[in-house]
């Protein structure tokens, strides 16, 4: 077989489908635009560790079982956030006296003053993020996405 021959037609399973255009490529593609913003303008910690660490100042202390489940993270997933986050300092954990299996964690003085620091370079974050849509399509979008999720 030479190079000239021509590709095997389309069978009708994959006419019609065009990578660029399917949801799953193009959120993947606006995350990475959006990790791209995030690491530019918070270089300190992921994306991933911020959000943890953000809802660990709403919240205020909480089982680390719970700041997963707050943070759409999995068990294995959130216990490698605040490994990574505590060799930081920037939280705090400590076992359930009563249960020793639960651990706690919290945002550390460090922590704290890191996320204060940070929350508006996060807005910013998000601003860039969506700038290329107009006030309007951004909330159309941003409601689209919560329905998604």
């Amino acid at each position: 077989m030479d190079n000239t021959t021509p590709p095997a037609p389309k069978s009708d399973m994959t006419a019609g489908y065009i990578l660029d255009t399917q949801v799953g490529f193009l959120l993947r593609r606006a995350t990475q635009r959006h990790l791209t913003i995030f690491s530019g303008l918070i270089p300190a910690i992921t994306s991933t560790q911020f959000a943890a660490l953000s809802k660990l100042c709403e919240l205020g202390p909480t089982s680390q079982n719970a700041l997963g489940r707050a943070t759409a993270m999995d068990a294995a997933t959130i216990k490698g956030v605040i490994d990574r986050l505590r060799k930081k300092g920037l939280i705090t954990s400590r076992r359930d006296p009563d249960d020793q299996r639960r651990i706690f964690v919290a945002a550390s003085e460090a922590g704290s003053a890191l996320y204060h620091d940070t929350v508006q370079s996060a807005q910013k974050v998000s601003e860039e993020t969506l700038s290329p849509l107009s006030k309007a399509e951004q909330t159309v979008f941003l409601e689209f996405l919560s329905r998604l999720t």
